[in-house]
């Protein structure tokens, strides 16, 4: 594995981190948008000399998406829906980056402990474990659906990065399928939170748990 490689998996794991400590949305959903650059980088990276076509198309295809469609939506229904900060989450902001430290170390503790062939793959494997865990506590830790749907994104950025580990094992139409996949996902996503601020004036997910009382 190259510096530059080893580089780009410690970004992702502190874009991860950014995200959970951002109090404006705004900023949490740029973080994200760099981190889809990095991840769209890293394919060619991984394989090295056995870059074609085809890796370069899905890297293009993957930072477009990742790094400009999703991160545009998401700001787009920010501003439709006028929230701008991330205020009173269920875990503090202090508590979250502990805990995200100490998910990160487990990911990597277990990293090592995986039977995984392929090169230098504790650092490949433990970035993505920890990226995904710390996804999964952005969508737990925060009220604002927005940023629940970030979380959503850290969790995909996380398995689209586990599954470098088996780069040219999977065929790029799968690969470019789940991105397409999540892309729906989130589009979906924003239209929901435009219609539901427009409804209920709030995007707190326990105030809206309330309304089934």
């Amino acid at each position: 594995m190259t510096s530059a490689t080893s580089i780009c998996l410690i970004l992702v794991v502190l874009l991860s981190v950014g995200v959970l400590s951002a109090t404006r949305l705004a900023t949490s959903i740029r973080l994200v948008a760099a981190q889809g650059v990095v991840l769209g980088i890293l394919p060619p990276l991984v394989l090295g000399g056995r870059v074609g076509l085809h890796v370069v198309a899905f890297a293009a295809g993957a930072i477009a998406i990742k790094a400009v469609l999703m991160p545009w939506l998401l700001l787009r229904a920010m501003r439709e829906a006028e929230v701008r900060r991330e205020a009173e989450p269920f875990i503090g902001f202090s508590a979250s980056l502990l805990l995200a430290g100490l998910l990160a170390g487990a990911a990597f503790l277990l990293a090592d402990e995986l039977p995984i062939p392929a090169p230098d793959a504790p650092l490949l494997v433990g970035s993505a474990l920890a990226t995904l865990a710390i996804g999964a506590l952005v969508m737990v830790s925060r009220k604002k659906a927005v940023t629940q749907v970030l979380g959503y994104l850290l969790v995909e950025n996380g398995i689209f990065l586990f599954g470098q580990t088996v780069a040219g094992g999977m065929p790029t139409l799968v690969e470019l399928g789940i991105l397409l996949d999540v892309l729906v996902g989130v589009f979906v996503m924003g239209i929901a939170i435009f219609h539901i601020n427009r409804e209920f004036d709030h995007m707190s997910v326990p105030e809206l748990k309330a309304l089934r009382d």
